[in-house]
């Protein structure tokens, strides 16, 4: 079963965790001082908000699948309609280690179909240097002129 997935920024994340823990009925399944992340099952959804986009708003959408060949279908289902992406496998990204395939919508939405492989202590594969925040990169690759 694939689960969709949303990520939003934010420009204050506590006052958003307060936000959508009141409105999901539930506190974030993963918490961090950048990102917070609700799996939920009922909506079944993985919604996601960090501080890291490039502007408020939607960053982007998605679908989680839950085995290396659900993902492999879904980037099959893509190329069979002829539509570009760009891979990124074993990536690190929102805390987790993952295999991903980017494309972009008509109206230039950021997609991404995602497995995720484990977690990781830092947002992305860059290490905040001591005393330093986390680099405010997203985790979305250049997608101009891939798949739109």
């Amino acid at each position: 079963m694939s689960r969709f997935h949303i990520h939003v920024s934010v420009s204050d994340l506590d006052q958003s965790i307060h936000f959508y823990s009141a409105l999901f009925g539930a506190q974030p399944t993963v918490a961090k001082p950048d990102y917070a992340k609700w799996q939920l099952e009922s909506p079944a959804v993985n919604f996601a908000i960090s501080t890291h986009g490039a502007q408020q708003g939607l960053d982007h959408l998605g679908l989680q699948a839950d085995s290396a060949e659900e993902l492999a279908a879904i980037e099959q289902r893509l190329s069979a309609a002829g539509l570009a992406s760009e891979a990124q496998l074993g990536t690190t990204c929102c805390y987790a280690q993952s295999d991903k395939h980017w494309t972009v919508d008509p109206q230039g939405i950021a997609w991404e179909a995602f497995h995720t492989l484990g977690t990781t202590p830092t947002f992305n594969a860059q290490p905040a240097a001591a005393g330093q925040e986390q680099s405010a990169s997203r985790c979305a690759p250049s997608l101009s002129g891939c798949c739109g």
